[in-house]
């Protein structure tokens, strides 16, 4: 058997490279979950956890993965920052997997929910079973933290008024959002919609980002109006591929 040299075994390596990739961003990362967290406090007096972009087209082991992932932390809330679904055939089926979170879900639309025409009452009945709510321009008290939830809609946060807890979370979908606060502050925001591009090259980043990211790409800003924290989501949209980046769910203590 003939020996490679040095060179020879680096090139074949660098020459598999793109097949390797593929098989990973189509079959492996798509569906291999990763934690990550957000601390902003060092003694932090909630936890909970937050998840975005579904995109649920009928994967139930995957979302019932996704449930059970969320379950087995105890987190004391959950919080959800849209796109659910893309078409409402599926609306029934993800709402399902809401309600097999066994936590408190809050949640705020994104723009598949809108543009796939489900029953947002549906929505609505489906968070609230959990004990939490749907949340579209309109916020609710957890009087245990001292914390209001605020969840964004079509109208704005400016509808809400002044703030009702001493702490404030906002829940957006485009991180883009963020920039069009109006001078007005959280101790936490969280967005979604970027799916951190899907696909990120090394050194490079994604490669392409839906409209409403702006800068904030994915993970941890400073942000005009606080801290805000982009989620690259759960599931995929247009092509169910992932490289270099695989679907979250975080943690966050504040």
């Amino acid at each position: 058997m003939r020996s490679l040299s040095r060179r020879q075994f680096i090139g074949l390596g660098l020459a598999a490279l793109p097949a390797a990739a593929g098989i990973d961003g189509r079959f492996a990362e798509p569906t291999w979950l990763r934690l990550t967290r957000v601390d902003l406090h060092s003694e932090p007096t909630c936890r909970f956890v937050h998840f975005s972009d579904l995109h649920y087209k009928g994967d139930a082991d995957y979302a019932t993965k996704v449930a059970g992932t969320i379950n087995a932390l105890a987190p004391e809330f959950v919080c959800f920052t849209g796109d659910l679904v893309e078409e409402a055939r599926f609306a029934p089926a993800a709402l399902d997997f809401i309600r097999q979170i066994a936590r408190p879900v809050y949640g705020c639309p994104g723009n598949w929910d809108y543009n796939s025409g489900a029953d947002f009452k549906e929505y609505k009945k489906a968070f609230g079973a959990t004990g939490g709510a749907w949340l579209m321009d309109r916020s609710v008290v957890m009087k245990k933290h001292n914390l209001e939830l605020i969840g964004m809609g079509l109208r704005g946060v400016h509808v809400l008024g002044e703030s009702k807890a001493a702490r404030r979370i906002l829940l957006i979908h485009y991180p883009i959002q963020d920039d069009r606060l109006n001078g007005r502050r959280y101790d936490l925001i969280l967005a979604g919609h970027s799916h951190g591009g899907q696909v990120r090259l090394p050194f490079y980043g994604a490669l392409v980002l839906p409209y409403g990211v702006g800068r904030y790409q994915q993970g941890r800003y400073d942000s005009l109006g606080g801290p805000l924290y982009v989620n690259v989501g759960i599931g995929t949209y247009m092509f169910p591929v992932r490289f270099n980046c695989r679907p979250e769910i975080t943690v966050v203590n504040v």
